[in-house]
Formats: structure tokens, sequence, C-alpha cells
């Protein structure tokens, strides 16, 4: 467990409150990028797909605000398989969940292709942003102005590359226009292996790469997942990370809530960072103290 204050889903509280994490992620599928290591570059939503995304995330959003007296709090992350913040309902839905007093942090990974006026309804003290720069699909003078109109506006985000080697020009350069407050994190691109003089290439710009340059072990190990931190899909089945597929019961019948409990991973390896971030073998609660849903390392 971590020595600094919890991290928000790390303890239940006191009284008969939970205090929970969860990532959120509904049925939308459409991007506007086309990137070429993604499946769902370009892909398209119909309307009534659309319709079915947000009427799920409007009944999520609802039952967010319902918990309010119940003595839960919680810490949310969006993670949409496509780009959310183009969809007018994600933004509403950050914007009035970061104003609930129960709501500890609420984020969402995104390109930040959509405008940002919307974050002055938003309860800056309480939204984050997971933002990741894709060069080729943005210029990068568009890119650095979206991240200077954060600035501004006093967001808290983080920035990241995913590390191709045609990326390392664009992500040095980013890394130096960007505020030295603005943290720079470099996943580790998807069953590629990294020489040491790669590695290093890359830690340079971000010193936890490390972490993401191995899948880390994890089959039997302790894990927060599954206790306080949990994947709730569209039609609110609770499961307790977006990797396993097992089923821990419902969110909107409470079904979920006896099947809390400390578990060993059943997975031999975790290697994406919203999965391993809450593998208690790793000291990454203490790195990312405070800003472990939006990628912000503690004191950055």
């Amino acid at each position: 467990m971590p020595t600094t204050a919890p991290e928000p889903g790390t303890e239940a509280g006191t009284g008969a409150g939970l205090d929970l994490t969860l990532l959120y992620r509904g049925p939308l599928s459409s991007c506007d990028y086309d990137c070429p290591y993604c499946p769902f570059a370009k892909r398209r939503d119909t309307p009534g797909q659309l319709r079915a995304d947000r009427a799920a995330l409007e009944r999520f959003t609802g039952w967010a605000a319902e918990r309010a007296g119940t003595g839960d709090t919680l810490a949310l992350l969006f993670t949409p398989w496509g780009e959310g913040l183009v969809r007018s309902w994600y933004r509403r839905a950050l914007a009035e969940l970061s104003r609930l007093p129960h709501v500890r942090r609420v984020a969402i990974q995104t390109n930040l292709s959509c405008r940002t006026d919307w974050l002055a309804e938003a309860d800056l003290a309480t939204l984050a942003l997971w933002v990741t720069y894709h060069p080729g699909q943005v210029g990068h003078d568009r890119f650095l102005a979206k991240c200077r109109e954060l600035d501004a506006l006093g967001v808290r985000y983080s920035v990241g590359v995913v590390g191709q080697p045609e990326h390392l020009a664009e992500a040095r350069r980013l890394r130096a226009a960007l505020a030295p407050a603005v943290y720079l994190w470099i996943n580790a691109a998807e069953g590629r292996t990294y020489t040491d003089a790669e590695a290093a290439d890359w830690t340079a710009l971000d010193p936890h790469f490390g972490y993401s340059r191995h899948a880390h072990p994890s089959a039997g190990l302790p894990c927060r997942t599954g206790e306080s931190v949990l994947s709730v899909d569209g039609d609110g089945t609770v499961r307790r990370c977006h990797f396993v597929r097992d089923e821990l019961g419902n969110l909107y019948d409470g079904s979920y809530r006896t099947q809390l409990r400390a578990r060993g991973c059943p997975l031999p390896v975790c290697d994406c960072h919203i999965g391993y971030v809450h593998l208690e073998t790793l000291p990454l609660y203490d790195v990312f103290a405070g800003g472990v849903l939006e990628r912000v390392p503690h004191g950055w």
C-alpha cells in the first residue's frame, strides 16, 4: 500500500460507504483519427449506435450522481475505444460529474481534437485529462495550441506519445515546447522490443518509461482491481478490469458490491498502464500519488 495519502479508490472510507475507482467504457467505438496501430481508426458509429452510447453514458452519470449521500466516494476514468470529447454528451458528463462533491476525480483519455470552451463549466479542482498526441494525425502547432488553451484555463492534464521510432523527433519537439509542469509520458508500442539504447532515448523524455517498456508478471499477484478498482461497461456489467472478462455483477442492481474483495491477478502478465498501475507489487500508487487516473506523477 502507498506510504503517501491514499489514492481515490484504494481504501473504503469510514462508515458504510465505499471509495471506488471506476473505469467506464461504453459502446462508443468511432474516432476522428486513423492511427495505423489502432483498430478503431476512422471507424464510424451509426446514429443508432451513438444514441445507445449516449443513453448508456447518461445512465452511468445518473448512477454516479445518485451516490451522493450514500457515503460512497468515486474516482472516475473514461476510457472509450473511440474519441469521446467530440461528442457533446461526454463533455457534459465530465463537467457535471466534476461538480459533484462525492466525486474526487473525473478524467478521460482523449486526443484533444475537441474544442476546449466547455471546460469553463467544469470544476477544475476535480477534472483532469489524459491526452495522447498522435503525430501524423494533427500538426504540432495545432496540438500545442490546444495544450496552451488548457494551460490558460488551469486544466490538470498529462500528454503522451506512443513510442514508435518515427515519433521520437516529434516527441522531443513536443517536450521542449510543453510547459515544464506538464508530464509527457511514453507508451511502449504494442509488440515492440526496445534495445537499451532505444529505451534510453525514450527515458530521456519520460523518466518512468521503464514501467511501460516491459510487460509485468501478474499471475496470482495482489491487485487493487476487483476490490476498490472496477471496470464498468455500457450495460453496467462490472468486471475487475478491462482485461479480465469474469463478471462481478451489475452496477445498477448493486450485485457487484458483495463481490468486492482482494484477488490475485488471473492473467500471466499485465502490459497496459491502466491495468498494471493498480498492481500492489509495483510502486506506482506512490509514483503517481494524487494523479493515478490522469497519469500525472506525484510532485511533477
